[in-house]
Parts: C-alpha cells; structure tokens; sequence
C-alpha cells in the first residue's frame, strides 16, 4: 500500500517518476540493438587503430613507431567519444505533454 495518500501528489509523482521509450523503436528491440551498438563501437575503435598501426613494419624508425602509436591512440579517444550511447527513457509527464501538444483543442469536445 503506498504511503501517499492524496491523489494529486500520487499523480505528480507517478508523472515525474514513471518513464517511457521515445527512442522509435519497439521497446523490446533495445533488447537486441543495445549490444549491437556497443559491439559496432568497439569494432570501429579496433579498426581505427589497426589503421594507424597498418603502415608500421619491420625496419621502421623509432621516430614514426612512435607518431604512429600516438595517432593510434588519438583515433581510439575520438572513436569512444563518438561512439555508440543509450538514450534514456523519458518522464512521462514530459511524453504526455508532447503527445497532448499536437492535438487541437476541440479534440476533446467529442
């Protein structure tokens, strides 16, 4: 049994508190798409460095191994950065309002 009694404050709280996808998809496909993203994401991190290491062979300078293990390691950062992120679900007041803006206001004198 819930300790708040008073309608309005269950309602406030229910509305701040209870969320919803609005990311576009069935919410059970974030399921699937979730481990999906994170496995494109660290795929494009090892190529980029597989990449920058490529040119890299046997009787190479010191010099250039090391430029080429910094880049690898630039390219690495900007690929985390840009790479996969969750969206979090939204409050509900703030799907409700949206989905209630777009209706006219004689909508409801049906």
């Amino acid at each position: 049994m819930s300790a708040i009694k008073d309608q309005t404050e269950k309602k406030r709280l229910s509305l701040k508190l209870d969320r919803r996808n609005t990311y576009g998809e069935n919410d059970k496909a974030s399921r699937e798409n979730i481990p999906r993203g994170k496995q494109r994401q660290h795929q494009n991190e090892r190529r980029s460095v597989a990449q920058a290491l490529n040119p890299i062979g046997r009787n190479i300078p010191e010099d250039e191994v090391v430029n080429a293990e910094l880049l690898a390691k630039v390219r690495a950062t900007l690929s985390k950065r840009k790479g996969f992120k969750k969206q979090p679900d939204q409050p509900l007041g703030i799907v409700l309002g949206r989905k209630n803006a777009g209706k006219p206001l004689w909508s409801s004198l049906k």
